[in-house]
């Protein structure tokens, strides 16, 4: 059997990904016996045990850890495919279908480098409509490969360019961004050690591929409540120079002499045919041959 159906692979993820027979039922909206049948029937039908059960709860084999993986991936193209192609179907242009393109960005990145992107492409006479997706912190990857994004601003190494062509746009260095009375925001250049170990001010942490890095710092899922728990004098903050535009004035921001530059990149599906997004492409890379001028 070298098949698999999508209803299959839905119904396994959320086994996998709950490790619970009880909340992955609830979460798919079925009972729990026969989504027990169905991966039962799974398993004898690749001829393979994907799942240890016992009286402590559900655990992956190495299989089943082969299979979640591939699984998503496969749910993330299906879905991608009926979102793109419903996105160019729905157009009703006089000449035909127009393409529209959706690009995702985080919600608190700098606006400078998107607003010269959109608006030099829109001044392209064959240019489709842009919609900008704006999400939270490390989401754009996600909307690019399930198609809610047919191309998105990734910043490496926050994000993967794994299973993508892209273009490198922007490079830059990092700040701390703490609380503007801390004794710590009247230093000229702090280094990584200066601020990993304050007691009183824990480095925050925001999630990477789906979970938090082990630390003593607040879990924060966007920028709005980091920027709230920072004037609040409880973290501090590691992030990009451009992170600048969104503090507010209970903030203070200061250089970090060590921490690894990051990178924004433009990042597409690879392989992709979209004449509108090889558009865009083209647009950026322009961009990168002729940097925004210095004020």
């Amino acid at each position: 059997m070298d098949t698999l159906e999508t209803r299959e692979l839905r119904y396994f993820v959320a086994v996998a990904e709950e490790l619970h027979f009880g909340r992955a039922a609830e979460r798919l909206g079925m009972a729990q016996p026969p989504l027990s049948r169905a991966v039962q029937q799974l398993e004898r039908r690749l001829g393979v045990s994907l799942l240890e059960r016992d009286r402590r709860g559900v655990r992956l084999t190495g299989a089943g850890q082969v299979l979640l993986h591939e699984g998503r991936t496969a749910l993330d193209a299906t879905a991608a495919a009926a979102r793109r192609t419903r996105r160019f179907g729905s157009a009703d242009h006089p000449d035909g279908p127009r393409e529209r393109l959706v690009i995702g960005v985080k919600a608190a990145a700098s606006h400078d480098l998107l607003q010269r992107l959109l608006d030099a492409y829109a001044a392209e006479p064959d240019a489709a409509e842009i919609e900008v997706l704006a999400g939270g912190f490390n989401e754009q990857e996600q909307m690019l490969r399930d198609g809610r994004a047919d191309v998105a601003l990734l910043i490496v190494p926050f994000n993967s360019l794994a299973g993508f062509d892209s273009e490198e746009l922007l490079t830059e260095g990092r700040i701390a961004v703490l609380p503007a009375r801390h004794p710590l925001a009247a230093r000229k250049v702090l280094s990584m050690a200066d601020i990993s170990d304050v007691p009183d001010l824990p480095i925050a942490r925001w999630p990477r591929h789906g979970s938090y890095e082990p630390g003593p710092g607040p879990e924060v899922r966007d920028h709005t409540q980091l920027a709230q728990l920072i004037a609040l004098g409880r973290t501090v903050a590691v992030v990009p120079e451009s992170a600048r535009t969104w503090l507010w004035h209970e903030h203070a921001a200061v250089p970090l002499s060590d921490a690894p530059p990051v990178s924004t990149h433009i990042a597409w599906p690879a392989h992709s045919r979209s004449l509108a997004l090889a558009g865009l492409i083209r647009t950026a890379t322009r961009l990168i041959a002729d940097p925004a001028p210095t004020h």
